[in-house]
């Protein structure tokens, strides 16, 4: 891994609108919103920009988030996340992969729950 004060920015995409298959009305309390209210109070990396965003369309899979950070990086879906459980986890693996050139953390480097629950890993724009 490299300097992170050399890496390119990193941003970390949270599904709000996520009800991770819960009656929930109030959308102040979905589960997507509340993972992002909790990240928003977790000690991020310098260099990583939290961002809300409508709908992944990952709606059966639990709360999903997205890491993408440039043209040189490839971009990340995960998914079956927990607003409650897997805040640590969710900035163990930003950290890591904010700490890469090419966002491809080694597989046995990254989060158990990264490993396990990979959605989309989409190439690089510039590839």
């Amino acid at each position: 891994m490299r300097d992170v004060t050399e890496a390119a920015p990193v941003e970390l995409l949270v599904c709000t609108t996520c009800r991770r298959g819960l009656p929930v009305e109030d959308d102040a309390q979905r589960p997507g919103a509340l993972l992002h209210r909790a990240l928003s109070a977790a000690e991020l990396p310098e260099g990583v920009i939290l961002k809300p965003v409508e709908c992944l369309s990952n709606c059966d899979q639990g709360c999903s988030i997205v890491l993408r950070g440039g043209p040189a990086r490839w971009t990340f879906v995960y998914e079956n996340l927990n607003e409650a459980d897997d805040v640590a986890t969710i900035v163990e693996g930003v950290t890591k992969y904010h700490a890469t050139a090419d966002g491809l953390v080694p597989w046995r480097e990254r989060p158990v729950h990264f490993r396990k629950n990979c959605a989309a890993r989409i190439p690089p724009i510039g590839a």
